[in-house]
């Protein structure tokens, strides 16, 4: 795995495994149910994946998409591709919601909504609230 999977704390944090792609726990939860998608590549742009890369999203936003309709019910979905820091091709997937949503003991409310995403009000989760939203999420994926 590349350095900005273990970065987002791989493997405590994998929720799924595909042939080019993982699906991560956000450690930093600005809505529930925040997600990292990950290419497994050292690409950092892009455009440089490879054609089955590019391929394979379509089945894994898929895949996202489903599961959290089903474990947080949210209004809309933001895809954001930053690598500011974190360089390697990545996204934060995060589900846009009115109010908040609860699971695994966590509440989260979307402090942006109905604007962009307020990354600066992300509940940081402790070892524990990791383990407890990724098993909860895990399901959602079989």
């Amino acid at each position: 795995m590349n350095d900005t999977i273990v970065r987002f704390g791989h493997p405590a944090t994998l929720i799924a495994e595909y042939d080019h792609w993982v699906v991560l726990l956000r450690p930093a939860q600005p809505t529930l149910g925040a997600l990292v998608l990950a290419a497994k590549s050292d690409t950092t742009a892009f455009g440089d994946l490879p054609a089955a890369a590019h391929a394979e999203l379509k089945v894994v936003t898929a895949a996202i998409e489903a599961a959290l309709t089903s474990a947080v019910g949210y209004a809309r979905i933001n895809y954001l591709m930053l690598m500011m820091v974190d360089p390697h091709v990545h996204f934060h997937v995060l589900p846009r919601y009115d109010g908040e949503r609860s699971g695994a003991g966590l509440t989260v409310a979307d402090a942006g909504w109905s604007g962009q995403p307020d990354l600066a009000q992300a509940v940081k989760l402790d070892a524990a609230q990791v383990a407890a939203l990724t098993d909860w999420l895990k399901p959602y994926f079989a």
